[in-house]
């Protein structure tokens, strides 16, 4: 079976969805899928016409497609006009667009079908535009050696430096306990949003904790391998987010997670009691929870056996892609 699977060209850093495209095109491949990746490059989500005219172009000839939301999602009457030339688009909807209500709508409608990286994104999408019929293929993740841990404590929070994923409220969170011992990573591409990169820098430096927080930047291969091994707690502070992939990928070294309630970080964390869910509408229960954290040994054992006890249970990218290609054949 030969699929076209057309990704946005302007997201350059390592997000989730450039991540799980990623895994997905592989694991296709593996399958047996004939897998044609085609960079799309625009102004996404909406884009200029001739942006719009080259996503219509790079739909025209595949008899199967899959098109990441960020194109398709701007772009009802390309992918109207392709379904009704013949080609059959499948529109993958990481997280349901910020604005253009209406064209996302329509675009969903005239789609093929939809398929969303988690439950949550799916229900957003069904919020905002009334019952879908979605296919849900939740990430997957590549079980990884045990996290070794470090004393003191290391804490890593791996995402883009942007404000949806409010690295500073983790600063000034680490600022109030800094009578205790630790060490913390804050590892993603700070190219993303460097405005707000520098005011994460700005809050380091402010709390005069450099020598405590490092900024590494996006990190890839043995670098990141390093980060993961020495670490005993990974954070996620997103705003919003339709899954967050680095929740499972913590998982998937025995690291226990710490979410913000209320987005798709909570499903990717289950009920494996490998960490918390927190109401950040009140910092301070971030700053308190990390308080317990350090000071009981008890409570460190306990999400870390947990987060070991989650890696046998993870999700593997081979059946998310077989959920995928059983629903587009």
């Amino acid at each position: 079976m030969h699929v076209r699977f057309l990704v946005p060209g302007n997201v350059r850093h390592g997000s989730g969805g450039n991540k799980y495209n990623a895994k997905l095109a592989e694991r296709l491949t593996a399958l047996g899928a004939d897998i044609e990746t085609v960079v799309v490059d625009g102004d996404w989500p909406v884009g200029s016409p001739a942006d719009r005219q080259r996503f219509a172009e790079a739909l025209d000839g595949g008899t199967t497609v899959i098109a990441d939301g960020l194109v398709a999602s701007g772009a009802p009457d390309e992918v109207a006009r392709a379904v009704g030339d013949g080609t059959r688009v499948w529109i993958l909807s990481h997280m349901a667009l910020a604005d253009h209500d209406d064209l996302e709508a329509k675009a969903l409608a005239a789609a093929t079908g939809i398929i969303c990286p988690s439950a949550h994104a799916a229900a957003e999408l069904e919020t905002k535009h009334g019952t879908q019929d979605i296919v849900i293929a939740t990430p997957g993740a590549d079980k990884a050696d045990p996290a070794k841990g470090s004393q003191p404590r290391h804490i890593v929070a791996v995402a883009a430096l942007l404000p949806n994923k409010s690295q500073t409220l983790l600063v000034e969170a680490l600022s109030h306990i800094a009578d205790l011992p630790w060490t913390a990573a804050l590892i993603g591409s700070e190219d993303a949003d460097p405005r707000y990169a520098a005011e994460v820098r700005a809050a380091v430096e402010s709390h005069e904790l450099q020598r405590r927080i490092s900024i590494t930047g996006e990190l890839t291969g043995e670098a990141f391998e390093e980060e993961w091994h020495k670490a005993d707690l990974s954070i996620l502070l997103s705003r919003s987010e339709s899954f967050g992939m680095v929740v499972t990928e913590s998982l998937a070294h025995g690291v226990p997670v710490i979410v913000r309630r209320g987005t798709g970080a909570v499903e990717a964390l289950g009920d494996t009691g490998a960490g918390a869910a927190l109401d950040l509408s009140d910092p301070h229960n971030l700053t308190m929870t990390l308080r317990n954290w350090l000071t009981d040994p008890a409570l460190q054992q306990r999400w870390r056996g947990a987060a070991i006890s989650a890696r046998d249970s993870l999700r593997s990218w081979d059946a998310t892609a077989a959920t995928v290609l059983k629903a587009i054949t």
